[in-house]
């Protein structure tokens, strides 16, 4: 499955993940709450109010939860519009329980933020709005309509009506900001979920390549003894065979459909073995590795080793499919947006190894730069490359996959960057950089071939 189909399926399952169990098991306890409350405030504290109404209200709740228990399976989920109408009612109930019980004179009014929260981490912005209007809606009727509770007495206990109005306004207000706040921190972590999955997706994608090219390598080793018996074998044949020439041209035919096989499997075996010797590579191979599938894009690209000992002092580094798909994705960055020119200068000493890529297009947008790496970014007010959607989820899998190897990785525009060795042009564009401790990646090339075994005798 590709990562933009992985997206699609996840924007189209959107709102269907909201257990309904989740949502009547909150209900439950907010009836046991409720009942509480009713039987304190009555018998506690001897409030008069319609407790025979109020029951039936929080029974209404209790008998909804009930039949949808009987009605729907365990493992239902809800829609978007399903989950909607179960937290309109939830915030019916309560505002009609709150109508019995002094309207915004009880201090439990402040629980009509719950549904709209939930909305807001769970549900689309329309369901959200359309909630929100709505708790708005019930709020006000509460300030303005309500059955007044009374004291032991008969005193009515409300509140002033400048203070009516500031809860009001304070709910309004606290819904407003609670919703708001717990869907940004929802949305941050939803597109940090994709985008973690895209990373995942690129790096398996990466692995299956590099073990299938082993399992090629295995196939046209182990295949070529029974290939060089059939070739001997078809040989013979045609030296016994020389009187009837129909056979001698199958045997013919065998021998070159087994030269071919041959053939054929000494160029898969090219692509990879599955000895210890290509799991490394020099710094220079990994980086051609890299920069294979965008080498014949029309932009120039050089490899720049930047070392004076070079090539006799370059490290030998792991060939791993984080190291290869990350500044496959730098690289890839840098050709989108390059003018005519990609380099890739490296640098080593005893104790770190440094790659720099550099492009000479227009850079990174400086609204953005402190923010690359982040998933999911755009630069809405650029337009130099209208036909490029760029999201940052490349840089972000870029950054996350060499990090994981022990990198530091830096992005900077031409300001202060040194220019490349020959360089004369007036501007340079984006550079990103990677720093590894060198002991994180090098090799040992005297494990190469791995340890030596005893060869079995009889």
């Amino acid at each position: 499955m590709t990562i933009e189909k992985q997206g699609l399926m996840n924007r189209e399952t959107q709102g269907h993940w909201v257990r309904l169990e989740t949502l009547t098991r909150v209900r439950w306890l907010a009836v046991a709450g409720q009942i509480t409350a009713l039987l304190v405030a009555y018998y506690g504290l001897e409030l008069q109010f319609s407790l025979g109404f109020c029951l039936a209200v929080v029974g209404a709740s209790a008998l909804t939860n009930l039949l949808s228990r009987f009605v729907y399976p365990r493992i239902k989920r809800l829609s978007d519009s399903e989950t909607l109408l179960t937290l309109a009612f939830d915030a019916a109930q309560l505002s009609l329980l709150l109508f019995l019980t002094g309207g915004l004179n009880n201090p439990f009014a402040l629980m009509l933020v719950a549904p709209v929260t939930i909305s807001a981490t769970a549900l689309q912005l329309r369901s959200t709005v359309i909630l929100g209007v709505l708790t708005f809606v019930l709020a006000y009727l509460l300030a303005v309509s309500f059955e007044p509770l009374r004291l032991r007495d008969g005193s009515i206990l409300e509140l002033p009506d400048l203070f009516r109005f500031g809860f009001w306004l304070a709910l309004v207000v606290g819904i407003a900001f609670t919703s708001l706040y717990s869907r940004s921190i929802a949305a941050e972590k939803h597109k940090l979920a994709e985008a973690l999955l895209a990373m995942r997706l690129a790096l398996a994608r990466e692995q299956t390549l590099t073990d299938l090219g082993g399992v090629v390598a295995a196939a046209a080793h182990e295949l070529g003894t029974p290939l060089a018996t059939i070739k001997l074998v078809s040989a013979e044949l045609i030296d016994a065979l020389g009187d009837t020439p129909e056979l001698v041209e199958d045997a013919q035919l065998i021998r070159e459909q087994a030269d071919r096989c041959r053939t054929i499997l000494r160029s898969m075996g090219q692509a990879g073995k599955d000895d210890m010797h290509v799991r490394h590579a020099p710094l220079e191979v990994i980086i051609s590795d890299a920069a294979a599938p965008h080498i014949e894009r029309g932009i120039a690209f050089t490899f720049d080793p930047l070392n004076p000992d070079y090539p006799e002092s370059m490290p030998q580094i792991l060939r791993r499919p984080e190291i290869i798909h990350g500044l496959r994705n730098l690289i890839q960055n840098a050709v989108d947006f390059a003018d005519s020119r990609v380099w890739v200068e490296a640098d080593w000493t005893d104790s770190q190894i440094r790659l720099r890529i550099i492009d000479d297009g227009p850079g990174y947008p400086a609204n953005l730069l402190k923010r690359i790496g982040e998933p999911y970014l755009r630069d809405r007010r650029s337009d130099r490359r209208p036909e490029y959607e760029g999201m940052g989820l490349g840089l972000f899998i870029a950054k996350t996959l060499l990090e994981r190897t022990g990198a530091e990785v830096f992005f900077a525009n031409d300001t202060g960057t040194q220019p490349p060795r020959g360089y004369t042009g007036e501007k340079l564009g984006a550079t990103a950089q990677v720093t590894w401790p060198r002991s994180a990646i090098e090799a040992d090339p005297r494990s190469a071939l791995g340890e030596n075994l005893r060869f079995p005798t009889g």
